[in-house]
């Protein structure tokens, strides 16, 4: 399994993850980083892919990899994750039910804010290694600490396809997050906790 930037030369395989369907309200993973007024949630995201950081991180296998999980053709698109700084993460700083921070410490601190696992490849590990290449991303983009808010699973039950968006926090927990808090955030009726991760420069 490879994972890649989201660079804008890879968008199309954005879009197969992000609105395999084509509608016109696909959140894009955008609900923390909103468009300016006037702009469309597509164009705005494409925008985020030509810069750097980049919005998110792909997840790719190779053709013995995608073969043995009965996918045909060589590279196949199997996962996104949607991250960034808290400091673009407008809507994230406003928030009454999840953590803001200290605004000194935004530009530093960035956030894990969904992930994408296409049918057919779930419970195969692709959260698991885009979350540990988020944490590289964002160490090597000079982050001190990446956060997420996951769901708590209840004993026995697994997640909702649904609440699985945010992750869970044992999935976090296996990439060295550590909670923080409980959050009055719920995800498919569960509660959200705040994790951390803090880095080391390099």
């Amino acid at each position: 399994m490879r994972i890649v930037p989201a660079t804008a030369d890879r968008f199309e395989d954005v879009a197969t993850l992000l609105n395999p369907r084509g509608r016109e309200e696909a959140c894009w993973c955008l609900h923390w980083r909103l468009p300016p007024r006037g702009v469309a949630r597509e164009e705005h995201l494409r925008e985020l892919a030509s810069g750097d950081p980049v919005p998110g991180l792909l997840a790719y296998l190779g053709p013995e990899d995608g073969a043995a999980h009965g996918a045909a053709g060589a590279d196949e698109v199997v996962g996104w994750l949607g991250l960034a700084p808290r400091s673009a993460s407008r809507t994230l700083q406003r928030s009454r039910v999840l953590p803001v921070g200290d605004p000194e410490s935004w530009a530093t601190t960035w956030v894990v804010m969904c992930f994408t696992v296409r049918a057919g490849y779930r419970r195969r590990g692709v959260a698991r290694a885009l979350l540990r290449g988020g944490v590289g991303y964002a160490r090597a983009h000079g982050a001190r600490a990446i956060e997420g808010y996951p769901v708590e699973p209840e004993p026995g039950r697994r997640v909702p396809v649904s609440a699985a968006f945010v992750g869970t926090v044992g999935l976090f927990e296996e990439a060295g997050f550590v909670r923080t808090s409980p959050t009055s955030a719920t995800s498919g009726r569960l509660q959200r906790w705040a994790m951390r991760h803090q880095l080391e420069p390099g």
